[in-house]
């Protein structure tokens, strides 16, 4: 596949780069990410992806767009409230750049979705506002064998992790279950400074690119997190034994999804 001159130039700035070059740039417009949720961590990185050229972009989510949501998910905008995110997310990445194929789900991921859902994509992003949600990914990824980035956010601080099939521990390795019942407060609770999607969402999209392209380390096998208020970020070296794993470990117990039920922690809607 050539680069048009129109790719040459939208993309000149990846492909002067010695390690993306025209052919990561290839790598990236024949790329399948899929972003779930569209929120505050899922905007940033979608945007992102849009920007780099990433050729199809699936993103699920079931929600409309609230006033309350455009304090942080700048995909969207006061024109869109009403409007279903995905829709929203779909006319801005497009606006920036008709190269992508924006692929919509307007729909709750469950159980009985999610697996279809992950399985015709190369990297998955979660961008899910609970915990229900994030082990639902984590365990379908493994089950698929799908790469995904992890992130959460609240307050001043945020986090993220990637795994990659055989090559570090899965967000159960190291969370194991979801918390009780409201056992962790909720964005409204809280409170969520806006920027903080733009940072941790922002490093999910570098995390996909560097996949896509080979390119740097990935955060396999490290938790990165983020506070805002002292401006520091740490990595966290991460179990490496992930042999009694429910799901990714030797003798797996958990061979199909999980519907946990829990009230929604709304991190970034």
């Amino acid at each position: 596949m050539a680069l048009t001159d129109e790719q040459l130039e939208r993309y000149s700035r990846h492909i002067i780069l010695k390690e993306i070059g025209a052919k990561g740039q290839k790598k990236l417009l024949n790329a399948k990410v899929l972003i779930i949720g569209a929120g505050g961590l899922g905007a940033p990185a979608a945007m992102y992806l849009a920007a780099a050229g990433v050729g199809t972009i699936g993103i699920a989510d079931a929600d409309v767009v609230d006033l309350s949501n455009l304090q942080r998910q700048i995909i969207h905008s006061t024109a869109d409230i009403g409007k279903p995110k995905v829709e929203s997310a779909r006319e801005t990445m497009n606006a920036m750049n008709p190269d992508v194929n924006v692929i919509t789900y307007h729909d709750f991921v469950s159980a009985s979705n999610v697996r279809e859902l992950v399985r015709d994509y190369d990297f998955i992003l979660d961008g899910t506002d609970n915990f229900p949600a994030k082990f639902l990914i984590n365990d379908a990824c493994v089950l698929e064998g799908k790469p995904f980035s992890h992130a959460g956010i609240i307050r001043f601080k945020g986090q993220l992790m990637t795994y990659v099939p055989g090559r570090g521990p899965c967000y159960r390795c190291v969370f194991k279950n979801p918390p009780p019942k409201d056992a962790v407060p909720t964005c409204k609770q809280a409170g969520v400074i806006g920027a903080m999607g733009g940072v941790i969402g922002s490093l999910q999209a570098m995390e996909a690119v560097k996949y896509i392209t080979g390119v740097g380390e990935l955060l396999t096998g490290w938790l990165l997190t983020y506070d805002a208020i002292k401006m520091e970020f740490h990595k966290v070296k991460l179990p490496a034994d992930t042999h009694a794993c429910p799901v990714c470990g030797d003798h797996p117990t958990i061979l199909e999804p999980i519907d946990y039920e829990q009230a929604a922690c709304d991190l970034k809607r």
